[in-house]
Order: C-alpha cells, then structure tokens, then sequence
C-alpha cells in the first residue's frame, strides 16, 4: 500500500507541506508553473533550494501582487524591548491575517475604514478602505474564496479537498473570536497566500494518491505571540481548536510552529497520527520554513510502500424500533455520500419483543465525530456505541479488459500471498441484458474470449 508520512517535529505551515510534498513528484518545475497558470489572483508561486542545519531541501514563496507577507508561519525573533522583565518571556509577532476585524491597525501603519456593497447573487463586493499610504487591501469573507475556488482549473476532488480545508480555518477563527463564519473577513494578501498553499498541498495529494497518510504527533511550539489584538498564548486559539483530538506537543523551542492553515490541512489529510510505520520508504522530501532554529525548520514527507492495508478504524453502533425503513435508507446513503467506509444492518430483537434494526458505521477515525454527528441527525437513536478496531484489506486494483462486447472492469485484490478478481457486476449486467444471456454465460465468453 503507498503510504505517505508526515514527519513535524517543527510543527507545520502551509507553503511547507507544500514545499515537502512538492519533493515527492518528478516534474517540480512542471508544477509550479501550473500553480502560476491557475489564475489565483495576483500570486505568483517559487520554488527554491534550502538548506537548514546542512540539509538540503526547498522552500516555497507565494507573491501576491509583488509582495510577500512577512512572518505567516514562523516568528521566533526575540525583540528585548517588548520582553516582559516579569515574566521574561519571549514574545513573537503573530499575523493572524485570517479575521481581519482584529487587524485594523497593521504593523506598517494601515488604518481601515470599510464601505461593503456586496451583491450576494453575483458575487460582487466593493470594499473602500482609506489608507494611510498608497497601496490598497482589500477583505473576502468565505464565500468569496468558494467563488476563487470554484473558478479555478481544478479536478473537483480537489475544489472539494480545498474548500474542506477552508471551512476548518474558518470555523476554527469563528470559534476563536466568537463570531459567525459569515462574518469572518479575511485580509487579502494572507487570504491569497493561504488559498494558494492550500490549493498546492490539495493538488500534490491528488497527484502523489497515496492509499495512507500517517502524521507524527505536531510541534505546536510555546510561549506567547503578539498580534494587533494583544499578547495570545502558542497555539494560537485557532491552531488550538483545529489540533482538538489531535496528538501534539510544546516542546523546547519558543515560539508559533503550527499556523491555522498547517493545522487544517494535516487534520482533512491524515487518516493516523503517530509514529512511522513499518514501510519500505522510495522518496523523501523536505519542505522548509523561512525561518532558522537550532533545530532543522522542515516538514519531512515519506512516500513508500506498507505490507498489506492495515488501519485504525471507528465502528459507530445504535439500535433502531421506531423508524421507517425508507428513513433508514436515507441515512445509509446520507453516510455513505460523506465518506463512511461501510454501512449495514442487521435484524435484531429488542426489549419487549419488538424487532429492531442494529445500524453499524465503520470510518476512518478522523471522520467519527462527523458520522456521529449524522447518525443523530438522521436517525432516532438517543445513543452510539464506539469500537476502535484494527482493519486489514487487500490492497485493491481495477484493470480493463476488451472483450467483443466491448470494455469489462476487473477487480484485483492482492496481499498477504492472495490474490482474488472479480468482474465489476454493472459491466456484466449490462452485456447480459444487451445480448440476452445469463451471467454465467457473459462469464464464460469473457473468459474464453
């Protein structure tokens, strides 16, 4: 099975996930330049060697019209005269370019004042903001980014993969600020940062495919930042709510190591978290930060092959005696369409002797809170029932064949010395119902084909 491993022990930012898995991939070059041709506005994407405590590896810059915003992922620098002699801490400037409310007054003397006329059917938005010096910012809330999104020449997978992970950040600044997601404002040069290491990392993860991703437990760093809002603690409130059920650390090093958007992105990709498995490793890549530590500022990716398909699942239980089964019917599907991994039921009886129905939800554990979520939603139950179980399949393929009745999808499964086929039953139906003929006799001419 591929397997991809995340390595943070010097936490995660966008542009270096992007930067690591961006090592993975042959055409590097290739890459990049279709980043630039995606049309995001005003970015231009780099890609150069870096090197941090003698290792080589590359950073990733994004230009947003000419500029590069300062200090997104990592500030470390000690500043003596806003040290607190008190407590003698470190602090570090933390630009929280997510919610622009609590960034009225900019370091480099921005005061805004907002005149919004948005057209909400047509995605029109007129900001007028007065400036102390010439250039302009202009703020986008969520559905803005849907609309930069949704324009831009992408598989839907990963429209859908980018959107996920911006729903997180902005759910996240929504919790942390109390305010509704549709109130959240996002600064224009941070917005399109943001949405440009999210739509690099979303399209390497459709073009690396692993079958797994395993993340090492996150270095969040410690100490405090200072934002235009005042003195925060590390991690931020955002990167904090996001990590919630995640396994991470502080560590030794002062300072914010994980940003809002590293941490939405290892949370929508990771299906695991903890240490590396077992794997025959064929590629390695270091993505770096901008920033030097004692410690080598870099995401370490892993890409290789694990024996078998093993994981951690969820297994979500409720008993049913009071719903009709077109309403279970519809929640099955409702499950499925949001990614469990299987769905069934089974006849029980219960209490009184009434017959009832044990529905049963197996998913990936980052997916459970959100299963649990629509079982509530879509079923009766007052109650789940939670088993953790470790799952082995076989790793799986789908081959085609050209026959005379025209192109039949094989299914291969293979691992742990077996190996079992199995034509897909729509392509066989179909010939069967066109030709007249049984499935065992589609079979045999398949095969005698």
């Amino acid at each position: 099975m591929k397997t991809l491993y995340l390595e943070c022990n010097m936490g995660a930012a966008g542009d270096m996930l992007m930067a690591a898995l961006l090592e993975l991939i042959e055409d590097k070059q290739g890459f990049i330049d279709r980043m630039n041709e995606l049309g995001i506005p005003g970015v231009k994407v780099i890609a150069s060697p870096s090197v941090k405590c003698g290792i080589q590896g590359t950073h990733v810059s994004v230009i947003v019209n000419g500029e590069e915003e300062e200090s997104f992922d990592i500030e470390h620098e000690h500043d003596p005269e806003n040290s607190d002699e008190h407590t003698n801490e470190h602090l570090h400037e933390h630009k929280d370019y997510y919610n622009s409310e609590y960034h009225h007054e900019h370091a480099h003397g921005h005061v805004h004042e907002h005149n919004h006329t948005h057209e909400h059917g047509h995605h029109k938005h007129e900001h007028n903001h007065n400036h102390n010096h010439e250039h302009e910012h202009h703020h986008a809330r969520l559905y803005d980014i849907e609309h930069i999104v949704s324009h831009l020449d992408l598989p839907e997978k990963v429209k859908k993969d980018v959107m996920a992970v911006y729903n997180l950040i902005a759910e996240a600044e929504s919790h942390a600020h109390g305010k509704p997601v549709t109130e959240i404002h996002f600064h224009e040069v941070g917005t399109m940062d943001a949405v440009t290491d999210i739509v690099g990392v979303c399209l390497l993860m459709n073009e690396i495919a692993p079958d797994y991703v395993v993340t090492s437990p996150i270095h969040v760093g410690y100490g405090q930042v200072r934002c235009s809002h005042g003195i925060l603690p590390v991690p931020a409130p955002a990167t904090a709510y996001i990590l919630q059920g995640v396994p991470i650390y502080g560590g030794a090093i002062r300072g914010e190591l994980c940003t809002p958007t590293g941490a939405a992105l290892l949370k929508h990709f990771a299906d695991s978290f903890g240490p590396m498995p077992v794997m025959k490793v064929s590629r390695i890549g270091y993505g770096m930060g901008k920033k030097d530590f004692e410690a080598a500022n870099c995401v370490r990716a892993m890409l290789g092959e694990t024996n078998g398909n093993n994981n951690v699942v969820a297994e979500l239980c409720c008993n049913l005696d009071d719903m009709a089964p077109e309403a279970i019917g519809f929640a099955i599907e409702s499950l499925f369409e949001a990614g469990a991994l299987e769905v069934y039921t089974v006849p029980i009886g219960m209490k009184k002797s009434r017959p009832g129905i044990l529905l049963c939800v197996m998913c990936k554990v980052k997916d459970k809170d959100k299963m649990i979520h629509l079982i509530f939603k879509h079923t009766t139950t007052l109650g789940i029932r939670e088993n953790i179980s470790q799952r082995y399949t076989l790793n799986r393929t789908i081959s085609t064949l050209e026959t005379p009745y025209g192109p039949v999808r094989q299914k291969i499964s293979e691992g742990y010395g077996v190996r079992k086929s199995k034509y897909e039953f729509d392509d066989i139906s179909r010939i069967a119902k066109e030709n007249n003929l049984s499935l065992t006799e589609v079979i045999k001419f398949i095969e005698e084909a």
